[in-house]
C-alpha cells in the first residue's frame, strides 16, 4: 500500500467542457471552490495513472470553475480529459492548522470507539453543510459526523487511527 503522504492530493475533477478553445469545467473539492486555481502544476489521473499538466489560466464562471491547460487548444483535446481527477503534489499544499486535516489524510484510517471496538476504515468523507461526515466501511457502513472533541476524540495520523465517541448505529 502506498503511503497517503506520497500520493497526490485530489483537489477536484474535470467534469465538462466550456467553449471550443479547449477550456474545461472543473468540479472543485477545495474551499473556496476557486482555490484549485492557486496551483499551477496539476496532476491528472484516470485509473491511477498520474500525468503532469500546467494550468495556463482559470477563473470562476457563475458557480462553476473553468480552466485552460497548456497544450490543450481545442474542444476535442479537452474532451479526452473528461472524468480525470485533478491532484497536486502533497508538498505543494500548506500544512493544515492544528486540529484540521486534509480529507485524503483521513481516508483509510481505522475508526475505533472509545471502548476499543473497531468500527472499520474511513472510505471517504462528504460535506453536509453542518459538518463533514466520515463514511466508515466495516461490518456495517456507518456515517459519523466529524465534530472534534464531541464525536471525534483523537486523530492519530502516525498510528492510522481515529478515536470516536459514537454509539449510535
Amino acid at each position: 500500500m502506498t503511503d497517503a503522504l506520497t500520493q497526490p492530493v485530489i483537489l477536484g475533477r474535470i467534469d465538462g467542457l466550456f467553449g471550443v478553445r479547449g477550456w474545461i469545467k472543473v468540479y472543485s473539492y477545495t474551499e473556496p471552490r476557486e482555490a484549485v486555481l492557486e496551483y499551477r502544476d496539476w496532476l491528472l489521473s484516470r485509473d491511477g495513472e498520474w500525468q503532469p499538466v500546467e494550468l495556463a489560466e482559470g477563473r470562476r464562471h457563475g458557480k462553476a470553475i473553468i480552466a485552460r491547460l497548456e497544450g490543450i487548444a481545442d474542444r476535442d483535446a479537452a474532451a479526452r480529459l473528461l472524468g480525470c481527477d485533478i491532484g497536486v503534489d502533497r508538498d505543494a499544499l500548506p500544512e493544515p492548522e492544528d486540529g484540521h486535516y486534509y480529507w485524503s489524510d483521513l481516508e483509510g484510517l481505522t475508526v475505533v470507539r472509545k471502548d476499543g471496538t473497531e468500527l472499520g476504515k474511513v472510505a471517504y468523507l462528504m460535506a453536509t453543510g453542518a459538518n463533514d461526515v466520515l463514511v466508515v466501511d466495516g461490518p456495517a457502513e456507518r456515517l459519523i459526523p466529524f465534530v472534534p472533541e464531541t464525536v471525534i476524540l483523537d486523530v492519530d495520523l502516525a498510528a492510522g487511527v481515529i478515536r470516536v465517541d459514537w454509539e449510535w448505529d
